[in-house]
């Protein structure tokens, strides 16, 4: 058999049924094996939205996302995308075509190293040198991708070891790839319990596989376990995470942080104060060694403990060895108080709105719909606008554009929702210049029977720069930030098979969402806003003001 048949059967060996994928010379003979394994291919119309739907699916599925892409300019289309993944914690496997191994030195068509470009984004790249060893290769990538802190990996296939012929005798037969997991030891749990039993004011950080759609039951076991907040984290805005209030001001009194699989990085202020207080301990716990070394050093004697372990399985230690502990229900109402204040520490200026509604309404009414809805996904994407998003809106499950900070991936993330979860409702709002990257992507949707609501708020520019050269350089020095205020985001997704909807004000939005869920179409819902900055809520109010 083709040894492609054996990189089909490791996939189906780890689960695998959907890949997403952009077709390509160097992957035709995947192609054809995957109509033997029953593998489902999701053809896209750009290589990073192949990538984008892998992550998504990753994130829903707690399943190793597949992308499948071609050699030279298909694997580099898609590298911004598993930057992403990478930041997310999403188990992501890329498979790319590759030019023939026999050909190496010689100029062959699309020659390039792919790998010495893909390892910094990615746990782990390989390039396949034996048909046999194949199936072997791309299981042994899954296991990297699920294991530690999981992330993406990349594995580059010959073109010719994917059409060479191999004996059943002499091909490898892969493990069936599972997850490996680092304990977190019991006496250091115990150890780690101790301290937070003796702290009046711990807070305990996660990161992205560990959100509330990831991980929602085992955050609050662990909440109520050690009488600690417990608060995810997966924002490149960090502190100033409108989804999380005020809560930076709370995080100032904490007297132990315990950093769980939260990388110690720009989104925490790398630990130093005021962010935190000058007194406040610190213990870190993840499962990447070079993670433990960076705390170490950066933070010196205020590092109280760390170890080396998953995040998952160090938080059901903790569980475990915590036993009775005392209540700290003042403290936690007022964290809970904290991060829930949307009271804004300024109040939006009124001059740029031109009678158009405002982000916050928008976003109000959006909320309204997801509270009425049938198993509702929240994605969130974008500048400014995907801020307010993500203050304004909630729903059980959500998927944001995360700590990379690239937007543009929302309606990629819309289509794997939606084909992960055919009942869902899928609701994506995202700013008018995230609309632009992956608009070609209704055209997916609908012929793969995707649904979902995309929200688009336009304000006719990139509103996240504009801010910043508001702020920095005056009204006087705008420049390269604007778009088409004539641009009909919803006229092209009806052109590209889905359904469209222009609304200029917020008490047609109701009727538009309702409308748009009902087509059952991929549908974009086009709403001209106001343009405001991202919200900044005060810590004025948060019940019971100063350390408790």
């Amino acid at each position: 058999m083709p040894a492609a048949h054996l990189v089909t059967d490791a996939l189906s060996r780890a689960g695998v049924k959907t890949v997403f994928s952009l077709s390509g010379n160097q992957i035709m003979p995947i192609y054809d094996a995957c109509i033997d394994a029953g593998i489902r291919i999701v053809h896209v119309r750009h290589e990073a939205a192949a990538v984008y739907m892998a992550d998504a699916w990753a994130q829903l599925t707690g399943e190793i996302g597949v992308a499948l892409l071609t050699a030279a300019p298909g694997i580099t289309n898609g590298l911004s995308p598993l930057y992403s993944a990478r930041m997310a914690e999403s188990p992501v496997l890329v498979l790319s075509g590759d030019s023939p191994l026999s050909a190496d030195g010689m100029g062959a068509f699309q020659e390039l190293a792919q790998t010495d470009i893909t390892r910094p984004l990615v746990k782990h790249a390989v390039r396949c040198t034996r048909a046999g060893a194949m199936g072997s290769d791309v299981a042994q990538a899954i296991t990297v991708a699920l294991s530690g802190r999981p992330g993406p990996v990349h594995v580059a296939l010959p073109f010719d070891l994917l059409q060479q012929e191999v004996a059943e005798t002499d091909a490898i037969r892969p493990h069936v790839p599972r997850r490996q997991r680092t304990e977190l030891p019991a006496d250091r749990a115990q150890a780690i319990v101790r301290r937070l039993a003796a702290a009046s004011r711990p807070l305990v950080l996660v990161g992205p596989m560990q959100n509330a759609s990831r991980a929602g039951d085992r955050l609050r076991v662990a909440r109520q376990a050690l009488q600690a907040p417990v608060v995810p984290m997966e924002s490149p805005r960090g502190l100033r995470d409108p989804s999380l209030g005020a809560f930076a001001g709370v995080l100032a009194e904490a007297d132990l942080v315990v950093l769980l699989g939260k990388p110690l990085d720009f989104t925490v202020a790398h630990g130093r104060a005021p962010s935190f207080a000058p007194g406040a301990d610190v213990i870190v716990v993840d499962p990447d060694e070079a993670l433990v070394r960076r705390a170490i050093q950066v933070l010196g004697p205020r590092l109280h403990a760390h170890a080396a372990a998953d995040a998952d399985a160090a938080l059901e230690a903790l569980c475990e060895a915590a036993g009775a502990v005392d209540s700290r229900e003042t403290w936690m109402a007022r964290v809970d108080a904290a991060i829930a204040t949307r009271v804004l520490a300024s109040t939006p200026n009124d001059k740029d709105t031109a009678g158009k509604p405002r982000s916050q309404a928008v976003c109000e009414a959006v909320q309204e719909f997801l509270r009425q809805a049938t198993d509702p996904i929240l994605i969130c994407d974008g500048g400014e606008f995907g801020q307010w998003a993500q203050a304004y809106c909630t729903a059980p499950t959500r998927v944001v554009n995360g700590v990379s900070g690239a937007i543009g991936g929302s309606l990629c993330y819309a289509v794997a929702a939606s084909l992960a979860r055919p009942d869902a409702t899928v609701v994506a709002l995202l700013g008018d210049g995230t609309a632009g990257f992956h608009l070609s992507e209704y055209e997916t949707a609908a012929r793969e029977g995707a649904r979902f609501v995309a929200v688009v708020g336009n304000d006719a520019r990139w509103n996240a720069e504009h801010v910043i050269q508001l702020r920095e350089y005056g009204a006087h020095r705008l420049y390269g930030c604007a778009l088409g205020t004539s641009v009909r985001y919803d006229a092209a997704a009806q052109a590209l098979g889905g359904h469209g909807a222009h609304v200029a004000s917020t008490a047609a939005l109701a009727a538009a969402l309702a409308e748009a869920l009902a087509t059952g179409l991929p549908a974009c819902v086009n709403v001209e806003i106001d343009g405001q900055a991202a919200p900044v809520f005060a810590s004025g109010g948060i019940l019971g003001q100063g350390p408790h």
